[in-house]
């Protein structure tokens, strides 16, 4: 029997599942940062964050064919989604990488906003807008072209950027630059201080970022938007509307603007109970594109990656291959993104 593999490398963890061409999935893996840019190297012996990425990908995918009980060489074809995946060089380097383990006779690697795309959309065809750790948008038309926003999307990222920003506002209103922010109290509660001086030594003082990421702060500061906070509010609309334009541009590169295409939605920032975020995005796309058609994701942005290497095995993605490889998803626990943290 032949098995394809579909690996998403983002960058709070990377996921990688062995399916066989029925579409049953038959083993699954979960590893470290996935991103060539951003893996943590404090505390291993990688020269740098591509060696370290590269590493948590193949940790990933060995636990998955260990879970299959198959080798690489039984791997017809492995497609890797992959935060980080910007520039040819990029490119070049994980292909490169991937076939060195032989992870598939073909082996393919799109920027992971693709995978969350054909995870989203039956036919791979829209546009997809993701907020998590990070932020991407990627775009696919109907003949073939496709765009990923990659580095000029630096201004609209995710978690960690959005997180940043709230506490820059907490930080004015402390001093009297703006007014003041139901913010401060959250922070001060959140991370168990006094002071914001003590919330901003924190990220600050030496050594740098020796408390891990900010990004945990984020579902309060979305509590607090709803609630009617002026400086969360201001943040998440004008996020929001970032990522609208983003889409917007993404839609335009591949000759759907104005059509009625969809537009998948998703994240772990997006999956926050309230609907301000994506609302503005919504609104944003619709600017232009009235009748672009909002989804969220049936299915984990890993499942999209899973669904191109089984079409390059020649596969078709239809109901009956559905219909087997719905109830073989591993449980929710594998793909959990832990956006909280805590400073003990």
């Amino acid at each position: 029997m032949r098995y394809v593999l579909g690996v998403d490398g983002g960058n709070t963890k990377t996921i990688a599942l062995v399916a066989a061409l029925d579409g049953t999935i038959v083993g699954a893996g979960r590893g470290g940062c996935g991103d060539i840019y951003n893996a943590p190297v404090s505390g291993t012996n990688w020269p740098d964050p591509a060696a370290a990425a590269i590493a948590n990908v193949e940790f990933a995918v060995e636990t998955a064919l260990r879970a299959a009980h198959i080798l690489p060489s039984d791997l017809l074809a492995g497609v890797f989604s992959m935060a980080g995946a910007d520039w040819p060089e990029d490119f070049a380097l994980l292909n490169s990488a991937m076939r060195v383990r032989g992870y598939g006779r073909s082996i393919s690697v799109q920027n992971d906003a693709m995978g969350v795309l054909h995870a989203g959309v039956a036919n791979n065809v829209g546009v997809s807008v993701v907020c998590g750790t990070g932020g991407a948008t990627g775009a696919r038309g109907p003949d073939g072209r496709t765009w990923h926003s990659s580095f000029w999307q630096d201004q609209a990222q995710g978690a960690t950027q959005i997180s940043s920003l709230a506490l820059e506002a907490v930080v004015r209103s402390e001093l009297g630059i703006d007014p003041p922010t139901t913010l401060k109290q959250r922070f001060l509660e959140y991370f168990e201080l006094e002071s914001v001086e003590e919330v901003l030594h924190l990220f600050t003082a030496r050594p740098q970022n020796q408390y891990g990421s900010i990004g945990g702060i984020v579902p309060f500061l979305l509590d607090e938007a709803v609630a009617g906070d002026a400086a969360a509010r201001k943040i998440v609309l004008e996020h929001g509307r970032a990522l609208g334009e983003y889409a917007r541009i993404a839609a335009r590169q591949v000759g759907i603007e104005g059509t009625p295409f969809p537009l998948v939605l998703a994240g772990g920032v997006l999956r926050h109970p309230s609907t301000l975020l994506p609302d503005t995005i919504i609104e944003r796309v619709q600017i232009t594109s009235p009748d672009a058609r909002p989804t969220r994701g049936r299915f984990e942005p890993v499942i999209g990656a899973l669904f191109t290497a089984l079409e390059a095995g020649g596969v078709t993605i239809d109901d009956a291959l559905l219909g087997r490889l719905a109830p073989t998803i591993p449980p929710s626990e594998l793909f959990a993104t832990v956006l909280e943290y805590r400073v003990k």
